[in-house]
């Protein structure tokens, strides 16, 4: 089956949802420097608001258990990716969070 739409949902995750709720929360809890690690940390901890979401709201079909276990392996790729670095958007959204401010 060809899950090309929720592959671009996952692929634009920590960009288009997840970085930008993180700097919010940074930004209303007052933490103006937060260091990387905490970044990434709040990064991630909203991708995986979209785990819960998944598992909450796919009806109850057969090929849900497939669909399922797709996404959540390409949402554990792209934590991964938040989580060692290598997710050049996070990384320059966290530099422009802490440098400018």
């Amino acid at each position: 089956m060809d899950y090309f739409e929720i592959d671009r949902v996952i692929e634009d995750l920590a960009r288009s949802v997840a970085a930008p709720c993180a700097t919010t929360w940074f930004k209303i809890s007052g933490v103006k420097n937060p260091t990387i690690g905490d970044y990434r940390g709040k990064v991630i901890e909203f991708m995986n608001n979209f785990r819960q979401m998944i598992r909450e709201s796919y009806p109850e079909i057969e090929r849900k258990e497939g669909l399922k276990d797709y996404i959540y392996k390409g949402l554990d790729k792209a934590i991964r990716e938040v989580n060692t670095g290598n997710n050049k958007e996070v990384e320059r959204r966290y530099r422009y969070y802490t440098q400018y401010n």
